[in-house]
């Protein structure tokens, strides 16, 4: 008998760790049927039929095209078409991943409907309500009956809020995704070639949680040290189209003169230029998490991080949006003592976890 996982992503991350999990599917034919709904929520000009086929899967069977709108707005609507599809499709499982308004959406379509939810990347915590991924993150792992979580941390978050149940701790399906393209994008990417750059001799830069994007302080306190380190060593920031837009609004556009400003690239040419990079400065959770993965050291430019063990091991630098405490981060690089010997994010093998805890509950 065929059983049947619905998958909801909205954003390109989510792609990227859907498709770890999809290869594993595709191992059981016969066994397991998967049918993936694009909720629409980030449009992404490099989200093309290229991206599907470096990412080895198929174009989604259903895109709602729901992007823009308040958050209210936004999940309302995805609610709406992710409970049509539901019912028409009946499956057996729904797989949400990480804390975005699809991730909320699904999860509560699918509960309503009595159909169980597996949420991977379950028990992160920021412990900042004021951001919209903590309030998804947490209401999604309140309705759903697997919570697939990536680290011992998320397991002892989840067991503080009473939650035990249907808890394991798989790894981190993003470790297995660089596991498995970082030596395809050292091969196929001619993304330095292309941007004149030097292995190890460039800054890596990305920006775009609204908390930066959206405070004229904090944009301009990361953009101008990033201009800063660009009269040390060529800083690369593929540019959000959200935060180029704020940057002009807010007047800080000249800072972009001093930067290697790209559109948004391809996911190949990013891997290739995270592993390549001297250094990486990000507000992402999951570049984070890939500066770990290749041993990059890594700026963060938040006033908190999901991904604690990146900074207790040394890769990690939580440094807020000031221009001092970026610089002064950017100028200390040499001096923490980084670990290599601990594997807080499993070993690989996360996707096979994943599926073999679904067919266990089958």
């Amino acid at each position: 008998m065929t059983r049947k996982i619905v998958t909801i992503v909205g954003a390109r991350p989510q792609f990227i760790k859907a498709a770890a999990i999809s290869r594993e599917i595709l191992k059981h034919p016969g066994t397991l049927e998967e049918v993936m709904v694009h909720t629409g929520q980030h449009y992404d000009p490099n989200m093309s039929q290229v991206f599907f086929d470096e990412l080895e899967i198929p174009v989604p069977k259903y895109n709602l095209e729901v992007s823009g709108g308040t958050h209210g707005v936004m999940t309302g609507r995805m609610l709406e078409g992710i409970e049509k599809i539901l019912i028409d499709e009946k499956p057996n499982w729904v797989l949400i991943y990480g804390d975005t308004n699809s991730t909320l959406a699904g999860a509560l379509a699918a509960a309503k409907l009595h159909i169980p939810v597996a949420h991977v990347e379950a028990g992160l915590r920021s412990f900042n309500m004021r951001m919209p991924e903590e309030v998804n993150r947490i209401l999604s792992d309140r309705v759903s009956a697997l919570l697939l979580c990536p680290t011992q941390t998320a397991v002892d978050n989840l067991a503080l809020e009473g939650l035990i149940q249907g808890v394991h701790n798989v790894g981190d399906v993003m470790y297995d995704v660089a596991l498995y393209y970082r030596e395809r994008a050292r091969a196929s990417s001619r993304i330095l070639e292309t941007l004149g750059l030097v292995e190890k001799e460039f800054a890596l830069a990305t920006c775009h949680r609204a908390e930066n994007t959206d405070d004229a302080v904090r944009l301009e306190g990361i953009i101008s040290a990033l201009a800063e380190i660009a009269r040390e060593v060529p800083v690369v920031l593929p540019l959000h189209p959200r935060t180029k837009k704020l940057l002009q609004q807010f007047g800080l556009e000249h800072y972009l003169a001093d930067l290697k400003v790209v559109e948004p690239l391809p996911f190949l040419d990013m891997v290739a230029l995270e592993q390549a990079a001297k250094v990486i400065l990000t507000d992402s959770g999951g570049v984070q998490k890939e500066a770990f993965f290749y041993q990059v050291p890594c700026i963060t430019l938040r006033d908190e991080t999901e991904w604690v063990e990146t900074v207790e091991l040394g890769w990690n630098q939580l440094v807020g949006a000031s221009n001092a405490q970026i610089s002064a981060a950017y100028s200390s690089l040499a001096s923490p003592v980084r670990t290599t010997q601990v594997a807080p994010y499993g070993n690989g093998s996360a996707s096979r976890l994943i599926l073999e805890e679904l067919m266990r509950e089958y």
